[in-house]
């Protein structure tokens, strides 16, 4: 009675759809309706119900849809923000992604297999007014054969499992191991246009006898990539979260599931599996691929540190040596120096630049090459100012100086001053 008080005519409708269920004598919600803000916009997000709430069992159907979740709000916060013409949410879920790229895409295409991930996610585009996205059905890029994208995002289904038994839709691909990332960063780039983007949330194996950031970089052609590795988990913990997130913890069969997922990683020689970003810019030269093992701290969002990676890579590409050396390069204005040393020492026994926004790297430097950063405002041309430190500190070398230049507009320390 309360329910059709407050939903006069809807109820049964509501249930038809799906948005509600019916028992004798109580109408419950079937979904969750919440409310989520981008850069730019209030938004209403639909999703099926966060499983245990209630104190029941921790289980999920296999056509389970999630809400907003700390991936979808970690990829939200790496993904680019300039205007583009087309943008792709492979694999939308609710489509969070998609209506963020609402906001700075002409057209937004998503993409899914999962029949009730697509039927929310049009909830959500008409609930928050958003008509620049088309919803289309299909696997990875079947829906979009032949097409090109300026952009595209994904939070893929990427568990690492033997793919075997019941699959969850949200979490596993049906391939075994890390093929689903995989298949993604090597079809991505066919699907971009000129410096279009490609960024992954995603998960890889780190295989017994090689080292994980060459096993990626095989995957890597046709584009630039900045791949971030933020954790590693043991096999152990790995395969506990996974269970533990469909709701096996507890039930009659958990050990017999925990065994056989533990026995696959080792019969795979799987020893850890990485989770992290990876970012792709196509490019028709050869490759440059940066790997970084960064469990550290970083100011999010990070997509405008990303972006100045890319950027630097297609610099440094079209600038030879003599030509960097007419360039005004300007340090980046969060970046502070740091030194250790004995108090009094006339010189310090470290230098160190450290980024304080961003990844927050930091670089140990000489004290040539601080010279140098410290003297790079943007008026004066590179070669001006390796003259003048030359001239302070005879015994700076100039050819070892510029190599050094190009790691530090590589990872961001130094910016091209706009003329």
């Amino acid at each position: 009675t309360a329910a059709e008080a407050a939903l006069p005519g809807l109820v049964d409708r509501l249930c038809v759809q799906g948005v509600l269920r019916r028992s004798v004598g109580e109408v419950a919600a079937a979904i969750d309706v919440r409310p989520y803000a981008t850069d730019t916009r209030d938004l209403w997000v639909a999703s099926d119900l966060t499983p245990g709430l209630d104190g029941s069992p921790n289980r999920v159907g296999p056509d389970h849809v999630l809400g907003v979740s700390s991936a979808s709000t970690s990829l939200a916060q790496l993904t680019r923000r300039e205007p583009v013409r087309r943008a792709l949410d492979l694999g939308t879920g609710c489509g969070v992604q998609a209506l963020h790229l609402a906001d700075h895409a002409a057209q937004v295409v998503a993409t899914d297999v999962n029949q009730r991930a697509l039927r929310l996610t049009e909830l959500n585009l008409a609930l928050n007014d958003v008509i620049n996205t088309e919803v289309r059905d299909g696997s990875f890029f079947d829906p979009v054969t032949g097409e090109e994208f300026d952009l595209i995002v994904t939070n893929p289904p990427f568990v690492i499992s033997p793919a075997t038994g019941e699959r969850l839709v949200y979490r596993d691909s049906g391939l075994p191991g890390d093929r689903v990332v995989e298949h993604i960063v090597r079809s991505a780039p066919r699907h971009l246009g000129e410096r279009g983007w490609c960024q992954i949330l995603a998960n890889w194996a780190h295989v017994e006898g090689r080292p994980w950031d060459e096993r990626l970089g095989e995957w890597i052609e046709g584009a630039d990539a900045l791949i971030v590795q933020r954790e590693v988990l043991d096999p152990a913990a790995y395969v506990e979260l996974w269970l533990r997130d469909a709701g096996h913890q507890g039930a009659p069969d958990y050990v017999h599931r925990y065994d056989t997922w533990l026995s696959w990683f080792a019969e795979q020689q799987i020893t850890g599996i990485g989770f992290g970003w990876i970012n792709l810019v196509r490019s028709d030269r050869s490759p440059a691929v940066e790997s970084l093992d960064w469990p550290h701290a970083v100011q999010m969002p990070i997509a405008q540190t990303i972006v100045d990676w890319g950027r630097s890579q297609e610099w440094l590409s079209t600038h030879d040596d003599q030509a960097l050396l007419g360039e005004r390069l300007r340090l980046r204005a969060d970046v502070r120096q740091e030194t250790y040393g004995t108090p009094g020492a006339e010189d310090p026994e470290h230098i160190v630049l450290r980024q304080t926004v961003g990844l927050c790297r930091a670089l140990d430097v000489t004290t040539e090459l601080a010279a140098v950063a410290g003297a790079s405002d943007g008026d004066l041309a590179l070669g001006v100012v390796l003259d003048a430190v030359e001239q302070l500190l005879p015994g700076a070398d100039r050819t070892s100086l510029i190599e050094q230049v190009r790691e530090l507009v590589r990872q961001g320390f130094l910016v091209v001053s706009q003329r």
